[in-house]
């Protein structure tokens, strides 16, 4: 729903052992295998064998190729990386060995690996310990190794905790592998809110129908999600838990009381509520009591959000005639007007980096994904005209954007790198799934 229209948590359950192989005085990201300013401009062709079962337990075998399997998965979905596919493999570490002096690594440079990754895994009884090697073949050299331990149960914490840890290893950030998205789904009747892993897995509804409920929003830490819902027969903001227990009403002003979002790194939230008269957007404290009117203005002020360090706001208000981004310095309480191009500009994000807000933009009655600079450059176009484009929403790591799309006939959820690149569909549920909110790294 456009207003103007009027129309897991992840962690590792007994680790006992955490290991650094040979990381010495290079504990520091490399940056030289990403390129951090662009990212995206060439994927890192990266092998991930399947692991050995060092303990040669029974149903070890079973678990070295999942975890593997998962490993791909997850490192492929970052968009950093070209995944190698096996047969093209001249040798098998989980034969042969998957340390530095079992690898020969000109049967890697052979094929184009850039990276390599083994594992090694040992299983006694429901006891797990997993073993993770990054390998530069062209160097022959070891950049990360870690181990963890566990119950089999555990695995996908412990491969996602690994895929971090390397992540990191060559970005100097944590990656996406412990966050969770919250979106608006109809899959059972009315609009009900449903949250999932980073890569679509680990599906749940997190509250239950209940009318229309709208505008999800993680709180700083990743535990609570606010919501505006008119199960009282008007638009209230609630919060609740997540994924588990009771919603409660927080904002319930005479009026509209809608789009909330909280100040990164504290526990107060902005929204927009209309007790006063028309729309603008006011600062909460934490039991929703208004603190300070932001906006004031003639038109229609909605959707804030709040740049990293939280001292200016991005919103979007018609006061110029159509729906425009605007940019508030909260010390100084100057205004500015962002959006020029396009007619209907709704739907900012501000980018974790702090550089660059996307929003949902409409040229000529086609709705689609921009990103623009804080300068106020010309936008940079991310999606073309397949369907209908909306509600970006960046990754904690700001390398990828969430968005809802109807490219393929109903709104679904699809995810795309900062760049507009390798857009997918993130999961697949009847119905109509909007408004995605991608949660903070939970747990760092």
């Amino acid at each position: 729903m456009n207003f103007f229209d009027k129309q897991p948590l992840f962690r590792i359950v007994s680790v006992f052992l955490l290991i650094v192989f040979g990381m010495g005085s290079r504990c520091f990201a490399d940056y030289d295998y990403i390129n951090i300013s662009e990212p995206f401009t060439k994927k890192i062709p990266l092998a991930v064998p399947v692991f050995k079962n060092l303990s040669g337990a029974p149903g070890g075998g079973e678990i070295a190729v999942d975890a593997a399997d998962l490993l791909g998965r997850a490192l492929d979905f970052t968009g950093y990386f070209k995944i190698i596919d096996r047969g093209a493999y001249l040798e098998r570490p989980e034969q042969k060995g998957i340390t530095i002096a079992e690898i020969d690594f000109k049967n890697w440079t052979d094929i184009g690996t850039e990276l390599l990754v083994t594992g090694g895994l040992r299983l006694e009884g429901e006891v797990l310990q997993l073993e993770f090697r990054l390998f530069d073949p062209f160097k022959g050299e070891l950049l990360l190794g870690k181990r963890y331990t566990g119950n089999p149960s555990d695995l996908r914490k412990m491969v996602l905790r690994f895929c971090g840890e390397m992540i990191f290893r060559l970005t100097g950030k944590y990656g996406i592998f412990n966050s969770s998205i919250a979106f608006v789904s109809t899959t059972q009747g009315g609009k009900t809110i449903y949250m999932c892993d980073f890569d679509g897995s680990n599906l749940q509804r997190v509250v239950d129908p209940e009318s229309i409920l709208l505008f999800p929003a993680w709180s700083p830490d990743g535990k609570m999600i606010a919501y505006t819902s008119y199960k009282n027969g008007k638009p209230d903001i609630f919060v609740k838990p997540v994924p588990r227990g009771s919603g409660k009403v927080l904002v319930s002003y005479k009026g509209m009381n809608i789009t909330p979002v909280w100040v990164p790194g504290q526990s107060t939230m902005a929204a927009t509520l209309s007790y006063e008269g028309d729309e603008e957007i006011y600062l909460l404290t934490p039991s929703g009591k208004v603190a300070k009117r932001l906006t004031k203005s003639w038109g229609v002020d909605v959707s804030p959000t709040f740049s990293p360090d939280g001292r200016q706001m991005a919103f979007v208000s018609n006061r110029s005639g159509s729906p425009q981004i605007y940019v508030m310095n909260l010390d100084t309480g100057q205004e500015r007007r962002l959006t020029y191009e396009g007619t209907y500009n709704t739907q900012p994000d501000w980018s974790p980096a702090g550089d660059r807000i996307v929003y949902s933009g409409m040229k000529k009655g086609i709705s689609d994904i921009y990103a623009i600079a804080l300068d106020g450059g010309g936008p940079m176009q991310l999606t073309r005209g397949e369907g209908r484009n909306e509600a970006p929403s960046w990754s904690p790591d700001g390398s990828l954007i969430v968005f809802a799309s109807t490219r393929d006939g109903v709104s679904d959820i699809y995810v795309m790198t900062g760049y507009g690149t390798d857009q997918r569909r993130l999961i697949e549920m009847p119905g109509e799934q909007t408004l995605p909110a991608w949660s903070p790294n939970i747990g760092e």
